[in-house]
């Protein structure tokens, strides 16, 4: 016979055991990823697909690798490209971040300055959150951080209409470059 203290002691082992597995989710299956020739590594809460086509940003044609995946209603993103001239890393991040926020039609976008572990330092290196919309008029909110590291220059990205704090915390603290 089990008394009220030792059953409510056991409801409450239950009700935790039940939260710690909810909290894995299997939405959300966190890896770490190092792309070939990218750099970088990058944990990703799903297995990504890896697309490489030219895109114009401002006034040239790059080549941008992107790695992507969409897990709990959220798209998580690491793209980079390189720059050629060095005089042009500062003008590129400022361009891609005005690209990436016009994209999702982006209001009060809130920035501030990023660091990901080995990157080289720059005055535009920022992180970015914004709402917008996307092009079908659904709500969206847009977390970004663009960087440096050489002459290479990253944009890594959570696309969604809600995407979990929890999920912005691993994915941009699971940002580095190995040394």
């Amino acid at each position: 016979m089990i008394r009220p203290t030792q059953s409510m002691g056991m409801r409450a082992a239950m009700a935790a055991a039940m939260t710690w597995v909810s909290a894995c989710s299997p939405a959300l299956d966190w890896r770490e990823f190092v792309p070939q020739d990218s750099g970088i590594s990058v944990n990703l809460p799903c297995r990504p697909d890896h697309h490489a086509r030219p895109v114009v940003l401002g006034s040239a044609t790059v080549q941008m690798n992107m790695l992507v995946c969409s897990a709990d209603e959220a798209t998580f993103a690491l793209s980079y490209f390189d720059v050629a001239d060095p005089a042009r890393i500062s003008a590129t991040l400022i361009e891609w971040r005005e690209a990436a926020l016009g994209n999702v039609q982006a209001r009060d976008a809130q920035m501030a300055p990023t660091q990901i572990k080995g990157m080289t330092p720059n005055a535009e290196a920022v992180r970015v959150s914004a709402s917008g919309r996307l092009p079908d008029g659904a709500a969206v909110q847009e977390h970004a951080a663009f960087f440096v590291h050489g002459l290479r220059v990253y944009q890594a990205a959570v696309i969604g209409a809600h995407p979990s704090p929890q999920a912005l915390a691993v994915f941009f603290a699971g940002l580095k470059f190995p040394a």
